[in-house]
């Protein structure tokens, strides 16, 4: 029988993504595979490392940074032979980066570069610039987090099926700067 542990907060639709401990958390690669995988169900240490094919140790190490940035709880304990399992999962179905940071992005930006390298089909990556007024800006923003939020886990194909990652970004750019001669 398993045990929701005491203090254990219940699942977050969205969590924003603000604190720097959290940026740092999602640059490890690992570190998002782990995300993913308890995105799906809860998992113990041993059920992580089985399926990623990573040591024990180093799935432990990890998922207790990510439980320090506040990115994964303990959902459930259960009563093992000499001890307790735990069973970690993400906090949130959805984490948004609510401010972006240089340093934060530059790490998740370079996660995705290295999934697009190892991509076994043609990706689609695209960088367009549109003038738009604020309310259009607006408008188009709220489109793209409806997009992205229709994407339920419920729509998903089964397990065996490979796995897309979704980017998606809406910015304003600065205004050039004038050159200092």
């Amino acid at each position: 029988m398993r045990d929701q542990p005491p203090g254990s907060p219940p699942p977050e639709d969205i969590l924003e993504i603000v604190a720097p401990e959290q940026f740092a958390a999602l640059s490890h690669p690992l570190r998002q595979r782990l995300l993913f995988v308890l995105g799906h169900r809860p998992a113990t240490t041993s059920q992580l490392a089985a399926q990623l094919d990573a040591k024990k140790g180093n799935v432990a190490h990890h998922l207790k940074v990510l439980r320090e940035a506040g990115l994964v709880h303990i959902a459930e304990t259960r009563q093992v032979r000499g001890g307790t399992e735990q069973y970690y999962q993400r906090t949130a179905r959805q984490m948004v980066v609510a401010e972006p940071q240089a340093a934060g992005t530059a790490a998740m930006l370079a996660k995705v570069a290295q999934e697009l390298d190892r991509s076994p089909t043609e990706p689609l990556l695209t960088l367009r610039h549109l003038r738009l007024s604020p309310a259009k800006a607006r408008q188009l923003g709220e489109a793209l987090a409806q997009l992205v939020d229709g994407i339920d886990e419920a729509e998903e194909e089964p397990e065996d099926q490979p796995v897309h990652g979704v980017l998606v970004a809406l910015y304003q750019q600065a205004p050039p700067t004038s050159p200092t001669w």
